[in-house]
């Protein structure tokens, strides 16, 4: 019993990922081959882009319909291994 209330969230649920890495032009595609890799139903045309204010970074925000801690935990191991990635929120 104590497994299932583990994590804070009711599951599914919508669970926004935010993702920050330098200013590249594959940073997008990896990242969204990524999150589809573990939420095959991520509609990549809702991922939210900002540009840092001196243009070096850029945040990405990715709002997965998460269905367990064990698929968010995977992810943001797999995203925080990434070398473009530099942090995943």
């Amino acid at each position: 019993m104590a497994d299932e209330r583990e994590s804070l969230f009711d599951f599914p649920c919508a669970f926004p990922l935010k993702i920050m890495g330098l200013a590249n032009t594959a940073l997008a595609q990896e990242v969204l081959a990524v999150v589809r890799r573990h939420a095959p139903d991520f509609d990549g045309a809702t991922m939210v882009m900002r540009p840092s204010t001196g243009g070096k970074y850029v945040s990405l925000t990715c709002t997965i319909n998460a269905t367990s801690k064990a698929q968010l935990d995977t992810l943001y191991r797999e995203l925080s291994g990434h070398p473009l990635v530099k942090i995943v929120l």
